[in-house]
């Protein structure tokens, strides 16, 4: 058993213009693991989140005229504030996510890492110097071209990463000088809370972070307001294009949703490609947008591959999120874990095999292993968000990258080979964000340039990346003649 002892349940207030208010609707937030009531959290309305972007609007006079040094000190001091209540921190991520405990503390981690990288990227964002003396009109002009804060910034996240994808969203906002409106998952909005407590503690100026639960009705002001210079969305298909097309002049930063694929060829390390898909395919029962869903494996090496994989799937342990053993714990709803059985059974009926799991208990979903599956399966054509791959043989390379890019999502894709030309292919051809050679597609490390193609979003984000979608380019022309 774990020596993680339960919290006893808080209500937390939302944070606005540097104060804590209570003023709305308590809410309890539960565990998807056993439906138990970890907190409580205040719900905002409407006229808060006006508030909101109003004290962002009012802070970003001070932000953005914040040196460089001050704002790394204030990232440094949240990572440091982050690492001293880590223990709190992934326990929180457990309650309110079901993510087991050994991933937690991975997030919280990340998320320190985040806000470390970000102290030095505040002091890194560069412009250039222009020469102009091209035409003889022109002898004697000289330009220069920096970037500045474009200005109050709503951050909308999603519950499977609670405190790394908010991390994601409030760590290059502060690095820019950006005010940022947040708006968390509702499953998971105490981590959220959490940090914000971190955030005043550094000294961040009031109305620089504003964190408010509200209901999606009333989260709509932060879509339509002008004030709002750029929203940063992470969720999913639906509701993102939906957002960009609400979103009027503003600027508009998607990561959604994929199905993501990896190739394992025959000169492959079976056992490495193998134990790689079962980490990318099952952690947190498969809740990640770059989750392994699909696997294609060269023909001579499928029937090798299929039996090392899932013999590593049998392996894993489902079961209390809380327990140091568990490997995969519950969907974030019991509805969930239905639809993903429901996709499996319909796979099955369809004639797909299924080569283990299948079941389901309560939100728990046992990892699953499907073959003889059709591209137009929902397996395999929509984002199934659960513990669930399919692995199907290819007869040539080239029809294995047509088959990972038959798909309206483009996230990442992985690909298991030792040859360089293979690879080089693979990255010029295939329709994705991003190539991941000799490993998973679920590989990520959060200051790399993080984005998708096609329906799975537009913009980047990773610390100097979403520093870019932050800031605008500014030119100062000289004539010194």
């Amino acid at each position: 058993m774990s020596q993680l002892t339960l919290a006893p349940v808080a209500t937390h207030g939302f944070f606005i213009d540097g104060r804590w208010s209570e003023d709305g609707d308590v809410v309890e937030v539960h565990s998807p693991f056993d439906g138990t009531a970890v907190g409580r959290i205040v719900q905002a309305r409407r006229e808060q989140a006006e508030a909101a972007i109003a004290a962002s609007v009012k802070a970003f006079g001070t932000t953005r005229r914040l040196p460089a040094f001050e704002r790394q000190r204030v990232l440094r001091q949240i990572a440091h504030q982050i690492a001293e209540r880590r223990d709190e921190f992934a326990r929180t991520i457990v309650q309110e996510a079901g993510k087991p405990i050994k991933l937690a503390r991975v997030e919280v981690e990340r998320a320190i890492f985040i806000f470390n990288v970000a102290a030095e990227e505040a002091t890194r964002i560069y412009g250039e110097y222009l020469p102009m003396d091209w035409q003889e009109f022109t002898v004697g002009r000289w330009g220069i071209v920096k970037r500045f804060p474009m200005g109050p910034v709503a951050g909308i996240t999603p519950f499977n990463f609670p405190l790394h994808l908010v991390a994601h969203k409030v760590a290059p906002a502060i690095a820019a000088g950006c005010p940022i409106v947040l708006k968390p998952a509702p499953q998971t909005p105490i981590s959220s809370l959490l940090l914000a407590e971190c955030v005043q503690q550094a000294g961040w100026p009031d109305g620089g972070l504003n964190v408010i639960p509200l209901s999606n009705e009333d989260a709509g002001v932060l879509v339509t307001d002008e004030r709002i210079k750029l929203i940063s969305f992470t969720g999913s298909v639906p509701v993102g294009w939906d957002i960009k097309r609400r979103a009027g002049k503003k600027k508009v930063a998607l990561e959604l949703g994929g199905n993501a694929g990896a190739v394992v060829h025959s000169d492959a390390d079976l056992d490495f490609a193998a134990e790689r898909c079962i980490t990318g395919g099952f952690a947190y029962a498969g809740q990640t947008c770059i989750s392994v869903q699909r696997i294609l494996v060269e023909q001579s090496v499928y029937g090798k591959f299929i039996d090392i994989l899932v013999e590593g799937v049998k392996e894993l342990r489902t079961g209390d999120p809380m327990e140091e053993s568990t490997d995969v714990g519950p969907l974030i709803r019991e509805s969930d874990a239905v639809r993903v059985i429901s996709w499996v059974e319909e796979a099955v009926r369809a004639g797909a095999r299924m080569l283990c799991g299948g079941g389901r208990h309560g939100s728990i979903v046992d990892p699953t292993v499907l073959t003889g599956t059709k591209p137009e399966m929902k397996v395999n054509c929509l984002e199934i968000f659960g513990p669930v791959v399919t692995v199907e043989p290819y007869h040539n390379f080239d029809d294995a990258l047509r088959r990972i890019n038959n798909s309206n999502y483009g996230l990442q894709a992985g690909v298991f080979t030792g040859d360089a030309k293979l690879l080089f292919q693979a990255y010029d051809e295939l329709e994705v964000g991003a190539v991941i050679a000799g490993d998973m597609p679920s590989f990520r490390i959060d200051q790399m340039p993080y984005g998708g193609v096609k329906d799975s979003g537009v913009g980047r984000e990773g610390l100097r990346y979403a520093i870019e979608e932050m800031t605008e380019p500014k030119l100062l022309v000289m004539n010194l003649r």
